[in-house]
């Protein structure tokens, strides 16, 4: 099969697209033929090798944790899904990729809306899964008010609008440029930086309930003073959280058992109007390159995506974005 693959660490440039076997669902498991596979932070870092993870990966490795295809291969024990089907989800967390090529092994999934493009679809997996768990941990519900540090990216945009869902209210932080971007997600824009806590309680004068930091910016310090406790603050970006009792949610590869929920919610939300995943730039698979780099430049309001011709006799759903 072709596949986006690299054989050393370094910048976007070592990527290269070449031969590979082809992978095979296992039980619990579903083989799609990819139509696209999103970019995420943890992709970036593995290919530069800047991740403690980088050290596990055999060479060479296809990136790409998120992928949305038409399933070819259905593993045992899987049940309501066929060969055919078209679905949205993520790879198996040990595996670390295998996303950005012809065919992948799907560890969670749901089936594909039509309201959602490929390129959507492709980008949502751990998106979703992440923003969901982190949603569920700090208990969001209706009547919350919730800040967001980092509401523009991938998992921030798409955090601000299953809280929205949920009944709450969210203030975003973001930078000025993204505020209207921001405010289209369904969130009330601030800027971030040095005065943050006052320029909050402008917006919120009964207070914030909660706080999820997803850009990992050093702003826990300030979350913390915004909201009156610790235990009302999440990070899943910023290690330094446990040292000053912030609760840790480490999502960028998802993957747990429940993530079919949160992504069989954003399909339905998504039916309904509901819900986008904020896609930025789309690249064919043979510029994986490019996508990287891209994906490593500001503004960041939403994913990159790398795109795969559709195989003979196959349609392309929603319209490309």
């Amino acid at each position: 099969m072709f596949a986006v693959r690299f054989e050393r660490f370094g910048p976007p440039e070592v990527l290269a697209v070449g031969g590979l076997p082809e992978p095979h669902a296992g039980p619990g498991e579903v083989r799609v033929r990819v139509r696209a596979a999103g970019v995420a932070p943890v992709d970036l870092a593995l290919r530069a090798g800047a991740s403690p993870s980088s050290e596990q990966l055999p060479l060479p490795h296809i990136p790409g944790v998120d992928a949305a295809g038409v399933i070819d291969e259905v593993g045992a024990d899987v049940t309501g899904f066929a060969a055919g089907d078209e679905v949205f989800g993520a790879v198996d967390v040990s595996r670390l990729g295998g996303a950005a090529a012809e065919f992948a092994v799907l560890a969670f999934w749901a089936a594909k809306p039509p309201s959602m493009s490929w390129e959507e679809a492709g980008a949502a997996g751990t998106s979703v899964e992440t923003a969901t768990r982190a949603l569920d941990r700090l208990g969001v519900r209706t009547g919350t008010t919730l800040l967001i540090d980092g509401a523009s990216g991938g998992v921030g945009s798409v955090a601000v609008q299953l809280a929205v869902a949920r009944g709450g209210r969210v203030i975003g932080t973001g930078r000025p440029e993204s505020h209207p971007f921001i405010a289209g997600l369904g969130a009330v824009p601030v800027a971030y930086g040095p005065g943050l806590a006052e320029r909050v309680r402008a917006l919120a004068p009964g207070g914030i309930d909660l706080a999820l930091d997803v850009a990992g910016a050093g702003s826990l310090r300030d979350l913390i003073a915004i909201t009156g406790t610790p235990a009302s603050v999440l990070t899943i970006a910023d290690f330094a959280g446990p040292q000053l009792g912030v609760g840790i949610s480490r999502g960028e590869l998802g993957g747990e058992p429940d993530g079919r929920h949160g992504l069989a919610l954003a399909a339905a939300l998504s039916a309904e109007g509901r819900f986008r995943v904020p896609v930025r730039a789309v690249f064919p698979m043979d510029r994986a390159a490019e996508a990287h780099a891209a994906a490593a430049r500001g503004p960041r309001q939403g994913k990159v995506v790398l795109a795969a011709p559709p195989a003979h006799g196959e349609h392309d759903g929603a319209a490309s974005m």
